[in-house]
């Protein structure tokens, strides 16, 4: 299996306010004691700006980087993302993926408006733009259908894979919490999915934030997302899938969680990660 982990899983979040941020000497040295092999980026300031500087952190604990979370403004006219996104995409090394959230340009994920027609025709032509551009670098960019972003929900979700043909970040988790069932769109859209984020979700908690019942960070500080095999995605379905459908990318776990403070050595997110990892294997032999 092509595991990654994600910094999210131990807190570390761009979210002003999120909570406690763990130092990522020990986030990194945790992934590698668990086995995994690669890591997404972080936030903006969890790994060093320089990529010498970062490629020779993440060597040190015997990890690749599969990735990079990178939030952007896609959808207002009067403004222009890509020189933004082109600088995120050219500093990361071959093989890492570009993984876009269609940012509203507020912070956190609590909110969103609802753009207009124009709105929508600026993100679609963009959406195209970053994949032609990605792909004369020989690079991969997906779009991350995303909880709090302009494309959260599940017509969203279609809007974007009928009007544009950017591969797809497959968050199991997001898609869930937005209305999108996940293992229709493995099964539906396989050939779209170029990047897969692995999280189980309890499904009540994640229906009442759809309803505008709850907000997703008190949901996700609510225990939202669930160690593999312990919430309601099909997590085994799903990656049995994309597998026959050819997939060759990575598996990142993520279980987004807000930490209130430094856990004890030994203990803390780490914990659920490697629940997540044993469920995995057990579910894929």
């Amino acid at each position: 299996m092509r595991v990654a982990g994600a910094p999210i899983s131990w807190g570390v979040c761009e979210v002003p306010g999120w909570g406690h941020q763990m130092a990522p000497s020990r986030v990194l040295a945790e992934m590698r004691e668990l086995g995994l092999a690669a890591t997404e980026l972080g936030p903006r300031g969890f790994l060093p700006a320089d990529p010498r500087e970062r490629d020779a952190l993440l060597a040190r604990d015997g990890l690749a980087l599969a990735g990079a979370f990178v939030p952007a403004l896609l959808h207002e006219p009067g403004h222009d993302p890509l020189p933004e996104v082109v600088r995120a995409m050219d500093a990361l090394p071959g093989g890492a993926v570009l993984v876009l959230a269609a940012a509203t340009g507020r912070d956190g994920y609590d909110q969103r408006p609802e753009p207009d027609a124009a709105a929508w025709a600026a993100l679609l032509d963009r959406l195209d733009a970053v994949a032609l551009l990605a792909a004369d670098r020989g690079r991969l960019a997906t779009l991350h259908p995303h909880v709090g972003t302009v494309v959260e929900r599940r017509a969203e979700v279609e809007r974007v894979l009928d009007g544009s043909a950017i591969p797809l970040c497959l968050d199991t988790g997001h898609l869930m919490v937005g209305g999108t069932d996940p293992v229709a769109l493995a099964r539906s859209a396989a050939d779209r999915i170029g990047h897969v984020h692995l999280k189980d979700v309890d499904a009540a908690l994640a229906q009442r934030v759809l309803t505008g019942d709850l907000g997703y960070t008190e949901a996700v500080a609510g225990g939202m997302y669930r160690p593999l095999g312990r919430g309601d995605v099909d997590i085994a379905e799903i990656v049995s899938t994309l597998e026959a459908a050819g997939y060759g990318g990575w598996y990142v776990m993520e279980q987004d969680t807000v930490l209130t403070a430094e856990p004890a050595p030994g203990a803390g997110p780490r914990d659920d990660v490697r629940r997540s990892l044993a469920f995995l294997a057990e579910a894929t032999r």
